[in-house]
């Protein structure tokens, strides 16, 4: 049994203690006052309604005051317990395909996780690479952008981060003292970031989005095709933060001969290849294969197809794959995709458009890069998924009022809510690096800045250069 010690003063404990029960009557008195009031002109009673919820979620999304998927659950209890959805069609909206997209690929990557496929492919290339502290660096970097193309980036963060840490205490690197040490853990971090954004597998941050475009719009985007779409930023993107890491921290190593033989004895404790690493690996390129073969439909059936022959081959049992699947995470994906629905068939969604940006929204360049800026801001305070609730329902009244494809501007959303690097709460792989004492927050805040300014710019670039070439928005 373990046992946790808050060391925080005693007068901060009884503070927070004492002022917790006045933030929510406070919360609870302003929802009161919101829903009284009479409503705009142009906005409905129920519209009134959505923005109250919508606005009570944001201020618990932002202070954390509640975990995340509590406040989605709340979202489900007040859209129709205040009649802005019939309750019905508000529970029927936690049955997305987002969601179940989410579910199965938080499943298919614990299965590999599980299997011990992804650490000794880890282990494997980092010995085999990383023959000098650039190489070894470059392994890491690159490592976790690949595995966070096929896996949540957060959970990549996990895995390597147990390696990375083995590595370097066998280099006897000091913590917080040592520039190689943050290099290797900012690698790590910036390496699931950029991976991350690559693919709807990277986070349930895209297939949300996706979800809430599809139930609002009508509109859908294709695994392979956003894949293509981000491409170019994931490219550039790589090379730019590769640049920057040894910029900012000069390597103070000049040789890594002692890493192999801790990789070495890692490997060798794995044992040859199982049959089970094997045909999970097969299962998982197999589905990441029918994903790409069948674009825009039946990414979820895909997914959940692959769940169900892992356990009918018996490659993983239930108990197995338990702790990979963050059941909070897929709370809040469905209450975000209520809350974003409330926002629009209410009317809310387009009243805010219209009072909040349509005076200056004349043009789509200028919304298009000010929705991704305000995306990748929002995200350093807050959860991506809550960015993504917020302001995709928002994004798709606004395409309406510019004539714009409500695809593009969910894309101006949901890729930079993905390019947080700055700060630990930003995103949980960033968290999990901060807490190897490697790497203090101003480490990660000063370079992370210029890489969010840096990404802002070379995601807009691409996205009025290149998108064009591949007809994406006309």
């Amino acid at each position: 049994m373990s046992v946790e010690i808050d060391t925080r003063p005693i007068w901060v404990l009884l503070l927070l203690k004492a002022l917790r029960p006045f933030f929510f009557i406070a919360l609870a008195l302003g929802f009161y006052w919101l829903i009284t009031l009479e409503p705009p002109r142009g906005l409905s009673d129920a519209g009134l309604k959505a923005i109250a919820v919508f606005a009570v979620c944001l201020v618990l999304w932002v202070t954390n005051a509640l975990p995340l998927a509590i406040t989605s659950l709340l979202a489900m209890v007040l859209v129709p317990l205040f009649g802005i959805l019939p309750v019905k069609q508000t529970y029927a909206l936690f049955g997305n395909e987002a969601v179940f997209f989410i579910l199965g690929a938080f499943i298919l990557a614990g299965a590999v996780m599980h299997s011990g496929l992804s650490t000794r492919i880890a282990l494997a290339i980092m010995d085999r690479f990383g023959a000098s502290p650039k190489r070894l660096l470059l392994s890491v970097y690159l490592l976790a952008a690949t595995f966070s193309f096929v896996m949540s980036e957060h959970a990549v963060a996990a895995m390597l981060f147990p390696i990375v840490l083995e590595v370097s205490k066998s280099l006897g690197l000091k913590p917080g003292k040592s520039n190689y040490g943050k290099l290797l853990f900012l690698a790590l971090a910036w390496g699931c970031i950029i991976g991350g954004v690559g693919t709807f597998l990277g986070g349930g941050r895209v297939p949300l989005a996706v979800g809430i475009l599809k139930e609002i719009s009508g509109v859908q985007i294709g695994f392979i095709e956003y894949s293509i779409a981000v491409f170019p930023l994931v490219a550039i993107m790589l090379v730019i933060g590769y640049f920057m890491l040894t910029r900012f921290f000069p390597m103070d190593v000049v040789d890594v001969q002692g890493v192999h033989a801790v990789l070495g004895r890692r490997l060798k404790g794995l044992g040859k290849m199982s049959g089970a690493e094997w045909a999970t690996g097969a299962v998982l390129g197999l589905t990441i294969l029918a994903w790409i073969a069948l674009g825009r439909h039946g990414l979820s059936v895909v997914a959940l197809s692959s769940v169900v022959v892992l356990f009918v081959l018996r490659l993983v049992k239930w108990r197995d794959i338990e702790e990979y699947v963050n059941w909070g995470i897929i709370l809040m994906y469905g209450g975000a995709i209520v809350l974003g629905a409330a926002l629009d068939y209410s009317g809310a969604a387009k009243w805010m458009v219209d009072a909040l940006i349509g005076g200056w929204a004349g043009s789509p360049l200028a919304v298009f890069a000010g929705l991704s800026l305000l995306s990748i801001m929002l995200t350093e305070a807050m959860s991506n998924s809550a960015v993504i609730a917020v302001l995709v329902p928002v994004s798709i009244s606004l395409s309406g009022t510019l004539g714009m494809s409500p695809s593009v501007l969910t894309y101006s959303i949901m890729v930079s809510a993905g390019l947080a690097f700055m700060f630990p709460m930003s995103t949980p792989g960033n968290a999990i690096v901060v807490s190897s004492n490697y790497v203090t927050v101003r480490d990660m805040a000063i370079p992370g800045a210029v890489m969010v300014f840096i990404s802002w710019i070379v995601f807009n670039l691409v996205a009025y250069l290149y998108w064009p070439i591949i007809g994406l928005g006309r």
